[in-house]
């Protein structure tokens, strides 16, 4: 019979061994622990202690390390020593013979030199370090001393060039002869920066130019840390050749923009292109420096081709040149060169692209802000032409390749969308998900928005032919594209798949909150747009068009750009939308000159606005700033129908009060159409501008007032919008009669507080009928604080009996029915304003009985007061608990 247990069983027997065994040897080495603590002798003192009167005292912990001490006392040694050896040099020099100086300088240099090989040989490095250092500089105070003494007609500048090229050449054989020295080699590294430079500065025969004197001791420190492994020595040398030859580019650039023709632009182009390829160079074998080397190559080139180029065509198309030679330098993509050398070129053409922009933009903000100028003298007739419409004397030289310019990087921006190998959107994106959301309902539908993930049958209806003819060129170009869109992140429609739109706002349900980025082709695409734009708003001033035919290119540009934004992708349509709302802007200030182009071009834009913003399939937000762009368009086209009828600005205020009636209209007809916000907002705005033009003349500020509380108040019957419109048609209606009171010259407080009055009861009714639990100070508090207290101040100050009579009638009746309905607000409010009125009443009377009576009454009153006081005080303060018990039972 077999006894043994199965594998399984016998394995966790002997886990249950091990466990036991585990929990034991914790306890007999906490009992150990414990007993070790009971017999512990006393520890002996320590090593290095000293005992005084029976008390032990221990030396004191050291604070610092043998190694630090010795590298401390080495290195003071040595500037002790380099600085005895200059006094030495410069003080005591003259008190010895020619003979004995050279001896015993030459001696002590030796010495110096001689004595590191014994001591790294008896392993005192550091040390030797100390001394090789202090015979590196007694073979500078050599130097110095030899020419001193020996050749003093020799040139400074020449000397201290040979002197380092030599001391150079010493200190890096004495670093091969002893390697294990780190000092000298460094050290030559440093000093070899100096000899080609200080040549240079002699102006001697042979001695080379400054700038090509730097670029040749920058392509010495590239060989350096090429070829040489210490990276002390690297550094040092990429230091030397960063600023080196970044000397010599400046003074190569300085000479290249300054060169009078081609002919003297030839050698700082040669000196640019030679230090392109040092810097290409060091960009292909030091990896730590290839994108920033490979960038100023690119940069180089592109200033000495494109100097020699500028030297030969006017100055006004300066730039011009530069940029071709950039765009040029972007062939290198089609070049053998390793591919991690390519970026460098491509970012300095970039670099060079955006300058060139830059320079172009001063012009543009002139187009489109400079007709502002002539507000004041709005339809004083058509300028000369377009550089005249610009209110600024801007020079005609230079204008005219402005629009070139931005219209070659516009192109460059294309050819760079069509690339085949852009970066693909990344997987998992919106653009997975783009055929799950339908896009969202016109402005002229009030239905709202689909779910979020409903299905979608296909393309909406709609879709731009520009998106048919990109997904077509995609397919021939080999680009890997979602299927719905050549846009990630878009669904068929031209929306966002994430139904953020192109400014990533949330919508809730997609599961996804923040914004499917846009790809590099979309923002090329973006940027060829808004620079084509700008190129044709500038051409007119550029060229010198005629002023209609500048406001006719400027409305077609504005008006296409529009077009697009209602019709492209989120990113194409929001920057085209900015260009839009730009130029109508722009083109509306330059069109302000005469009245037919104002009339024409106001009437165009808001048509045009007004379309795009029901047609638009782009997203909520650029449906929304088109709406509003359309409404604010609509105020100043009746701004100018007013100023063409020459009406006063209080009476063109009945007519901008147009805009937020058609807006509330329309706001009503959307229901919670996303864009309904935004455009009423809008409307309120032209509505306070409408107030602002009335504020001039009281009763029509009172009428303008009254209309936009219709307005207000038509807006509150929708559920949505009741309490703050409500509560906004209140506030209006108050201020059109308080206007309309002091126009007619009415100051009696009661004509002013009684329209607030008699709303707030009306409402305080309404809340406790719905809430009768509700208190009574909330409900009928403030009405009736409006009036009563206004008025008791008014009736303090009246000496005639009409007010303070109707006052204590009035209080009177609000205390009775407080008393009678036991609310709380109306007993007190009215009780108090009874008694204050009643007492602003009594008041004469009692002066004059008080002026009656003997002057010992008083006191006595006092006195029988106080006693009578004194004795009903607990009956009075049960009465008073009651009255508060019966008060507090009251709503």
């Amino acid at each position: 019979m077999d006894n043994v247990p199965p594998p399984t069983e016998e394995l966790a027997i002997l886990d249950r061994e091990l466990a036991r065994l585990d929990a034991r040897r914790a306890q007999l080495l906490a009992r150990r622990a414990w007993l070790l603590t009971l017999i512990r002798p006393v520890a002996a003192p320590p090593q290095g202690a000293w005992a005084h009167g029976g008390r032990r005292f221990a030396a004191p912990p050291a604070e610092t390390s043998p190694p630090n001490v010795q590298n401390l006392l080495l290195t003071l040694g040595g500037i002790l020593l380099t600085i005895a050896a200059i006094a030495f040099t410069l003080v005591s020099w003259g008190h010895m013979g020619i003979g004995g100086r050279s001896a015993v300088l030459g001696a002590v240099t030796v010495a110096a030199l001689a004595a590191p090989a014994l001591l790294v040989r008896r392993g005192l490095t550091s040390t030797a370090e100390s001394v090789a250092a202090l015979g590196m500089v007694l073979m500078v105070l050599d130097a110095y001393a030899l020419h001193a003494v020996a050749l003093p007609e020799t040139d400074g500048l020449g000397y201290s060039a040979a002197a380092a090229a030599v001391l150079t050449a010493a200190w890096t054989a004495y670093a091969s002869v002893l390697p294990r020295l780190r000092t000298p080699l460094p050290v030559a590294a440093v000093t070899a920066q100096l000899p080609l430079s200080l040549w240079s500065l002699t102006g001697s025969a042979g001695a080379p130019p400054i700038q090509w004197a730097l670029l040749a001791t920058a392509a010495l420190d590239v060989a350096a840390a090429v070829w040489v492994k210490r990276d002390t020595i690297r550094g040092i040398a990429l230091v030397g050749a960063s600023v080196t030859g970044g000397g010599a580019l400046l003074l190569g650039l300085g000479q290249s923009v300054t060169a009078s023709g081609p002919v003297a632009a030839l050698p700082p182009a040669a000196l640019l292109t030679a230090a392109a390829g040092v810097a290409m160079f060091t960009a292909w074998r030091v990896p730590a420096a290839t994108v920033a080397a490979s960038v100023v190559a690119g940069l180089a080139l592109i200033a000495g081709a494109g100097g020699v180029v500028r030297a030969a065509v006017p100055d006004s198309w300066g730039i011009l040149t530069y940029l071709l030679c950039a765009v040029a330098l972007l062939g290198v993509v089609r070049s053998p060169l390793p591919r991690r050398l390519v970026p460098g070129p491509v970012y300095a053409s970039a670099a060079v692209q955006g300058l060139a922009v830059l320079a172009a933009l001063p012009l543009l903000l002139v187009t489109l802000a400079g007709p502002l100028s002539v507000l004041p003298d709005i339809w004083s007739g058509a300028p000369s032409d377009a550089r005249a419409s610009l209110g600024a004397d801007v020079p005609a030289e230079g204008l005219t390749s402005a629009p070139v310019v931005l219209l070659v990087v516009a192109g460059v921006l294309v050819l760079f969308s069509r690339r085949p190998d852009l970066p693909a959107p990344p997987a998992g994106s919106a653009a997975a998900t783009a055929h799950g959301r339908a896009p969202d309902a016109p402005l002229s539908s009030a239905r709202p928005h689909p779910a979020p993930g409903s299905s979608a049958a296909g393309p909406a209806a709609g879709t731009a032919p520009d998106e048919v003819r990109s997904g077509a060129d995609d397919k021939a170009t080999g680009a890997d594209r979602p299927a719905s869109s050549d846009r990630p992140g878009m669904a068929a429609g031209g929306q966002d798949a994430s139904g953020a739109g192109p400014w990533g706002a949330w919508v809730p349900g997609t599961g996804n909150p923040a914004a499917a980025r846009p790809s590099h082709r979309d923002l090329a695409r973006g940027g060829a747009l808004a620079l084509g734009w700008a190129a044709l708003v500038v051409a007119p001033p550029a060229f010198g068009l005629g002023y209609g035919l500048a406001v006719a290119v400027h409305l077609a540009v504005t008006l296409g750009m529009l077009a697009l934004a209602a019709r492209r992708s989120p990113t194409t349509a929001a920057i085209a939308l900015a260009c839009g709302i730009a130029g109508a802007a722009g083109v509306t200030a330059l069109a302000l000159a005469t009245r037919p182009a104002t009339f024409t071009v106001l009437g165009t834009l808001v048509a045009t606005l007004t379309v795009a913003a029901v047609v638009a399939r782009t997203g909520t937000a650029i449906r929304s700033v088109l709406a509003c762009a359309a409404a604010v368009f609509t105020t100043a086209l009746l701004g100018a129908l007013a100023g063409a009828a020459e009406l006063p600005p209080h009476q063109a205020a009945l007519l901008i009060l147009v805009v937020p009636a058609a807006v509330a209209l329309l706001a009503a007809r959307l229901g919670t159409h996303p864009v309904t916000l935004p455009l009423e907002c809008t409307g309120a705005a032209a509505g306070l501008l409408a107030i602002a033009l009335a504020a001039g003349d009281r009763p029509a500020l009172a009428l303008v007032l009254a209309l936009c509380g219709v307005i207000a108040a038509g807006t509150a019957l929708r559920p949505e919008r009741r309490i703050t419109a409500g509560a906004t048609a209140t506030v209006l209606f108050v201020l059109a009669t308080w206007v309309r009171l002091a126009a007619s010259d009415v100051s009696t407080p009661e004509a002013y507080t009684l329209p607030v009055t008699i709303p707030a009861l009306a409402i305080g009714v309404l809340r406790r009928r719905r809430d009768p639990e509700a208190s009574s100070w909330p409900a009928y508090g403030p009405g009736l604080a409006a009036t009563l207290l206004p008025s008791l101040v008014a009736a303090w100050g009246d000496q005639h009996w009409l007010r303070p009579l109707l006052l204590g009638a009035v209080a009177l009746a609000i205390t009775l029915a407080g008393a009678r309905l036991r609310l709380q607000a109306l007993l007190v409010l009215g009780g108090a304003v009874l008694a204050l009125d009643a007492l602003h009443e009594l008041a004469p009377y009692v002066v004059q009985v008080v002026g009656a009576l003997p002057r010992w009454l008083p006191p006595a009153l006092a006195g029988l007061l106080l006693l009578a006081v004194g004795a009903t005080y607990e009956q009075r303060l049960r009465d008073a608990r009651r009255l508060r018990e019966s008060l507090g039972r009251m709503h």
